[in-house]
């Protein structure tokens, strides 16, 4: 059953900064394991491709923006590379408080970093909740060395129709009936369901990051896209 104790809060679609940070706090402490039920166990391959879409090396030093309780830190960490997780929920960070990984309390549109001091960025399912995308993708661009990689995995659109109708289906009533069964606060999954369903495309998103000042831009479809990655250079 649910852990239904505190304040149950979810944000709206406007994603306010605040309302965002205290509902991530509220789903914080069963947060790996509901993704795991709610994605049927695909969050761990989505996790393994993005590692290998930075083609990491153990001398490059990268940030892991919305790290959420940092297990997509230490899945990058298997590179070897120097992986810090960023996130500016605190309760998702002290959620995450026993991996192995350094941990900065960080704002995607103000990034607590200097100029050209990353070989690599990414963001997991994280860029969706925030409410200026092209700012953030400018912060990414700053903070990333000249010829360093972006890898941005986030839900995205099924390619074929019959399928991307069920997965909405999945997405509105599906998944936050099953949420209230494994969340510590249900209430966010529908705020999950309806970012998704308004989040731009593969195409759309491409453009956004292409707009931001990165070139070689391409993705490639996860789960017959229902996420994505998209990859770029600085």
């Amino acid at each position: 059953m649910a852990d239904t104790a505190g304040p149950q809060t979810r944000a709206t679609l406007d994603k306010d900064p605040a309302e965002v940070a205290q509902m991530f706090d509220g789903v914080a402490k069963r947060y790996d394991i509901t993704n795991t039920v709610l994605s049927f166990a695909q969050d761990r391959r989505w996790r393994s491709a993005t590692r290998k879409a930075l083609a990491l090396k153990p001398s490059d030093v990268v940030l892991d923006l919305a790290a959420g309780t940092a297990v997509s830190t230490v899945e990058l960490a298997k590179s070897g590379a120097r992986c810090i997780a960023a996130d500016f929920s605190l309760g998702m960070l002290k959620a995450g408080a026993g991996r192995p990984v350094p941990k900065v309390a960080a704002d995607a549109l103000c990034l607590p970093f200097a100029d050209q001091s990353f070989d690599a960025a990414t963001i997991s399912f994280g860029l969706r909740n925030v409410n200026d995308v092209p700012k953030a993708l400018s912060e990414f661009h700053r903070v990333l060395k000249p010829g360093g990689r972006l890898v941005i995995c986030e839900f995205s659109h099924p390619t074929l129709r019959p399928f991307r109708t069920a997965y909405m289906e999945y997405l509105m009533k599906a998944l936050p009936a099953v949420a209230t069964r494994v969340s510590s606060n249900p209430d966010a999954y529908v705020y999950l369901a309806e970012s998704i369903r308004a989040w731009p495309d593969q195409f759309d998103l491409g453009e956004l990051i292409r707009d931001a000042g990165f070139t070689s831009v391409r993705w490639q479809n996860l789960t017959g896209g229902i996420a994505a990655i998209h990859s770029a250079v600085r």
